[in-house]
């Protein structure tokens, strides 16, 4: 900004527009513009609320079994690995949820939506307190923007809006001690501010480490204000910079060998790399400025070192932060700060840095959560200072912004619908990005449930292509193997999955999916005892996994070769994986009914069926309910269920 413009920004920004003597009034307009901008951001995600559990919601919510227990919080803070990922914050706030309503989606996609909202609100008094203009546009548009659906409507991403509340809310302490001038401190509180910064960020660390760039976006600022930084800026923030690459290297680390980014597809070159944080730095502007086409999994480019046209994405950047440099006397320093924001907020997910989702995609609307503040300030300051050069009225500019936010709010809405359920998520996926492999099968295993076995078929065809050549190029990918074998068993070819999964555990023997791919296989051979074998040795791997318990149940009270002591351990077994589940699962409840009926507990049984096919019924499992009818009707008979021969279907659930 020019030294003229921020002269004049007092009464272009939202909540500094009064004059002195109206200086009461600033109170009641802070409240007026934060409950407006709460109820607008409610308004477009009333869809999110009546959303169901997507994809990943089962390893942080449903199935996560830290949140059952004091223990299991205990465990989200302390132990490592303990949750997908160490974000601690995060899963306390899904640990307080489930205390208070269990499993019903509707607390949890209410709750994001509640921290999005305040977090615009924190972004406002951010802008505010640092004088820009338009500073209430700018968070509105935060917070209508279709871009940042991905991030409120799925529970997963609890992990950025809660970070954004932090990351804000720190930066307005900062600020308030920065530059106590602008608060109309007194020096006394400084100290208090500064301490309230640091520990805000360190939640903000607690829910995602992107938020490690908050420092630098500190001096960015403190450099637009000032024209140069001097030590003490950089000395009081070397806590912060010290936190923040502790907790980076930690994610880094648990991204790599916990979470698996690495293997052929992470195998990337420093030029490659360069090409691809090109590419996605254009990306995102363009998303920000035309928000068409957005989609859950974005089809990933394929990167060429040769291709000279790719060089143009990075040069192209590069050249654009040289003008802004440049012209920094003409412009102000404001243009280049807020496109150094962006790109700085951004580094973490350009490329340089393995993140397991680069498998599916370079790309992701949730990646731009923070960082598209800065491109939105830039737009709304540019647009204030060319409607202030225009002489356009204060009606004009506000029917203008007026306009501008009822667009975002209604594609952000028709986007928020997308991510009401599972088939309607991956319907769309596809429809956008037919190449989606991961679609094809979590799409294919949805319809099969359903009982559409050809279109089931259908995807996971497609899915198949995508893995056979992933096989051929990196054969020592020990998941490759058992993703493929998972493939080849809902499309019948049983031989050919054992030996993926054999295949699998020769490159990893403690790889506990694959022994349970292993036992769904060898169980659909008519091989039971060393698919029993194989559940055990996956409950060793993980003693509460739920599928390892639910599936050995199912094996040991199904089997017409198990023993009585057997099927009386089902019935633990059963109890054990239904409990794990909230007894909320129908795949569960119909394994603890026939382990029930094997141990000659009918009414249980029956009981249990029942609300095994209440709950597939409520699914749209059709196929899943019917099956479940008829054990029903031999449980009423005080008949147990024995697994038919294996040409019917595997075992294993």
């Amino acid at each position: 900004m020019t030294a003229r413009q921020e002269r004049r920004s007092a009464h272009l920004s939202a909540g500094a527009a009064s004059p002195p003597a109206r200086g009461a009034r600033r109170p009641n307009r802070a409240i007026a513009g934060a409950v407006l901008l709460a109820a607008l951001t409610v308004l477009v995600y009333v869809p999110a609320m009546r959303a169901q559990f997507i994809w990943d919601d089962d390893d942080y919510v449903q199935n996560n079994q830290t949140l059952r227990s004091v223990v299991g919080l205990s465990r989200i803070w302390f132990q490592i690995g303990a949750t997908p990922q160490y974000y601690p914050l995060v899963h306390t706030s899904y640990w307080i949820e489930y205390h208070l309503w269990g499993l019903n989606p509707t607390g949890y996609h209410l709750v994001n939506i509640l921290l999005h909202a305040l977090g615009a609100i924190l972004l406002w008094r951010v802008l505010t307190l640092l004088g820009l203009p338009g500073a209430w546009v700018a968070a509105a548009i935060f917070a209508l923007h279709p871009v940042q659906v991905e991030s409120v409507a799925w529970i997963t991403e609890r992990k950025n809006v809660l970070a954004g509340v932090c990351y804000f809310g720190s930066a307005l302490a900062y600020f308030r001690f920065a530059l106590p001038q602008a608060g109309n401190d007194r020096p006394g509180h400084q100290r208090a501010w500064y301490c309230l910064a640091l520990a805000l960020y360190v939640c903000a660390l607690f829910s995602k480490t992107v938020t490690c760039s908050l420092p630098a976006a500190v001096l960015l600022v403190l450099w637009w204000k000032r024209g140069r930084l001097r030590w003490r800026d950089a000395a009081l923030l070397i806590p912060f910079v010290v936190l923040g690459l502790g907790f980076g290297i930690l994610t880094a680390v648990m991204e790599k060998y916990r979470v698996g980014a690495f293997g052929e597809e992470w195998d990337l070159s420093f030029v490659q790399r360069v090409l691809i944080a090109g590419r996605v730095l254009w990306f995102y502007a363009g998303k920000l400025v035309f928000p068409a086409q957005l989609v859950f999994i974005y089809p990933r480019w394929h990167v060429d070192p040769a291709s000279w046209p790719q060089y143009l994405f990075p040069l192209t950047a590069v050249a654009v932060l040289v003008l802004m440099w440049l012209g920094r006397r003409r412009f102000g320093r404001g243009p280049l700060a807020a496109i150094l924001l962006f790109v700085g907020t951004l580094f973490p997910a350009l490329g340089f840095f393995n993140v397991y989702p680069m498998r599916y995609s370079f790309v992701a609307d949730h990646f731009q959560y923070l960082a598209a503040v800065g491109l939105i300030v830039l737009a709304v300051a540019g647009a204030c200072r060319c409607a202030d050069r225009l002489g356009a009225g204060r009606g004009t500019v506000t029917a203008a912004a007026a306009v501008i936010l009822a667009i975002l709010g209604t594609l952000t809405v028709r986007q928020a619908r997308i991510y009401s359920d599972l088939e309607t998520l991956w319907t769309d996926t596809l429809r956008k990005n037919p190449g989606a492999w991961m679609a094809h099968n979590n799409l294919a295993n949805l319809l099969r449930e359903k009982g559409n076995a050809s279109g089931a078929m259908e995807h996971l065809r497609a899915a198949m292509e995508h893995f056979q050549e992933a096989v051929r190029i990196n054969p020592r990918d020990p998941s490759v193997h058992n993703n493929l074998a998972g493939l080849l068993i809902g499309m019948g070819r049983i031989n050919e999955a054992i030996e993926q999964c054999h295949q699998a555990l020769r490159l990893q023997p403690d790889y506990p999916d694959a022994h349970r791919n292993l036992a769904l296989a060898l169980s659909a051979s008519g091989r039971t005892r060393e698919a029993i074998e194989q559940c055990r040795e996956l409950l060793r791997l993980r003693p509460n996994n739920t599928d390892g318990l639910n599936n050995l149940a199912w094996l040991l009270a199904t089997s017409s070769e198990a023993t009585a002591d057997e099927r009386r351990e089902a019935v633990g077994l059963a109890e054990q994986a239904a409990k794990l589940a909230n007894r909320d699962d129908p795949h569960v409840l119909d394994t603890l009914a026939a382990a029930y009926a094997g141990d000659d507990q009918f009414d249980r049984a029956v009981a249990a069926a029942q609300r095994a096919i209440a709950l597939a019924s409520a699914k749209g499992a059709v196929s899943v309910a019917a099956g479940i009818r008829d054990r029903l009707e031999l449980y009423k008979q005080n008949k147990p269920y024995r697994e038919p021969a294996p040409s019917s279907g595997p075992a294993v659930r």
